[in-house]
């Protein structure tokens, strides 16, 4: 009982930090509440709010996924050289990117799973690697020249609401249906819970992570699909520190470090904070080293409090 009322209030309080951010930059500068202002944060916010539904997957499971960031620079590279340089058509060369990024998870998947190696040391291995085949592919050069069509992705609107949005949109829901509606949610938390308790129950706890993976890279590659069309030019550097992004607006959203608990509805508001937090601070002037050190007391901030949290649970 005593559990239950304490994640309540963890539930609700993301939401209180997040109006008061908002009503704070408001305060601190009137443009941030400007409509324009607010559709480009939110615009800015969706490759982080795309990319964290896969990690939330993979955070949900006890695991970690460093990987984010390089698959959506290789995707960013490979995708921009299916079109430029092998003439590829568009729906086809994002297609086949996104199938690349998750197989990019699934080999995530194999080394945590079947190899058994930490997840720590897994990503971030398929991190390096990949972010060295996007500078190989590319020659350390950007890659430019993409038709009007491809640029609707990233840059075009449905009214007043920008493409990325919806996208981001439509994958929230995507996601809260996988957790909430499918056995395979089910499992995410109970693997993430206690895997040996879920291994006993039947659960095949390798198929789990490789599913995960999967998924986290297919979100991932999908985001650099977003980002390439929105930015029209692809660049060997365009993920670089995402995957610290990503996994603080899923740990800010309430999802525990250590697996098990954890809900989509509240990323978005961790999303929306660290969208915040940046759109205010440039609004501000504030260097973008201070952002950094700010975003690190952030994701600090988050962690602490859910590992304070999980000692009061066992004591």
């Amino acid at each position: 009982m005593k559990e239950k009322v304490v994640y309540q209030l963890k539930d609700k309080a993301i939401w209180v930090v997040f109006i008061f951010l908002f009503v704070a930059f408001t305060i601190a500068n009137t443009r941030f509440i400007t409509p324009n202002n607010i559709i480009t944060m939110v615009r800015q916010v969706s490759m982080y709010g795309i990319a964290s539904i896969g990690m939330t997957f993979v955070i949900l499971l006890g695991g970690i996924d460093l990987a984010t960031g390089s698959i959506i620079t290789f995707v960013n590279i490979i995708c921009a050289y299916f079109m430029v340089h092998s003439g590829m058509n568009m729906y086809v060369a994002i297609l086949l990117s996104l199938v690349l990024a998750t197989l990019i998870g699934a080999l995530n998947g194999f080394m945590v799973s079947t190899v058994g190696m930490p997840a720590l040391i897994a990503t971030f291995a398929t991190q390096t690697i990949f972010k060295g085949l996007a500078y190989i592919i590319s020659g350390g050069t950007p890659i430019n020249g993409f038709t009007v069509d491809f640029k609707i992705i990233g840059q075009g609107y449905i009214g007043p609401i920008p493409v990325p949005v919806i996208i981001m949109v439509i994958c929230f829901a995507l996601g809260s249906f996988i957790l909430n509606k499918t056995y395979f949610g089910r499992y995410f938390y109970a693997v993430g819970g206690n895997e040996e308790a879920a291994k006993l129950s039947g659960i095949r706890v390798g198929r789990v992570k490789y599913l995960v993976y999967s998924l986290s890279g297919l979100f991932a590659g999908l985001a650099g699909v977003v980002m390439l069309s929105r930015t029209n030019s692809a660049q060997a550097t365009a993920g670089d520190g995402y995957e610290f992004d990503v996994i603080t607006c899923v740990v800010l959203g309430g999802v525990s470090v250590t697996g098990g608990y954890g809900k989509l509805s509240n990323v978005v508001a961790g999303v929306l904070i660290i969208g915040a937090l940046t759109n205010g601070m440039v609004l501000m002037n504030v260097s973008s080293y201070v952002q950094l050190v700010v975003k690190g007391l952030v994701l600090a901030f988050a962690v602490g409090f859910d590992c304070i949290q999980k000692k009061r649970q066992t004591t």
